[in-house]
């Protein structure tokens, strides 16, 4: 068994409205297991022996399929999350609650994120740097004064990702062990 953080996508915001309780209730009727969710913005900690496509599309179903909505689903280790937070270059220079790694379903084609950071140099302060299936993201300003959001960034990458600024990610890690 593995032990994986499933990163939920758009919990709790706009109309995907989700109780932890009940989550975790469906996620054990699923064959889960026991699994911990930490905040209740979507972050469930699982042991898992399935390839982790596998749960990721297993929990995007269930979701779906009991919650009636849709959400992208991206899974990683504990050693994932640590690099996530550790090789975020902008820890430490912003607030943790504006610095966040924004996990990403696959690497950004080649140009893209280049392109997009040339494009954002002229539009604000924030500052971006890529890592392996992550985009690290100063908000400088904070989240609801930037126009960079998930379908922008989905748009110019070519990838869904879902986000978690360092304070989040740190009681996720301690969360894992």
């Amino acid at each position: 068994m593995s032990l994986y953080l499933a990163l939920l996508g758009s919990i709790n915001i706009g109309g995907n409205r989700v109780k932890m309780v009940d989550l975790k209730a469906a996620m054990a009727r699923a064959g889960f297991g026991e699994v911990t969710t930490v905040a209740a913005s979507g972050n469930v900690i699982l042991d898992d022996d399935r390839e982790p496509k596998a749960v990721e599309a297993a929990i995007e179903t269930l979701l779906k399929d009991q919650f009636g909505f849709k959400s992208c689903v991206m899974l990683r280790t504990q050693g994932e999350v640590r690099s996530a937070i550790e090789d975020n270059p902008f820890r430490g220079i912003g607030s943790d609650k504006m610095v966040h790694s924004i996990f990403l379903a696959d690497d950004p084609a080649p140009g893209l994120f280049e392109a997009f950071e040339q494009e954002r140099k002229a539009k604000g302060d924030e500052t971006l740097s890529i890592g392996p299936r992550v985009l690290y993201l100063n908000y400088v300003h904070g989240v609801s004064n930037s126009d960079i959001t998930g379908k922008l960034l989905e748009r110019r990458l070519g990838v869904r990702g879902t986000a978690r600024n360092m304070n989040s990610l740190k009681n996720i890690l301690g969360k894992m062990g």
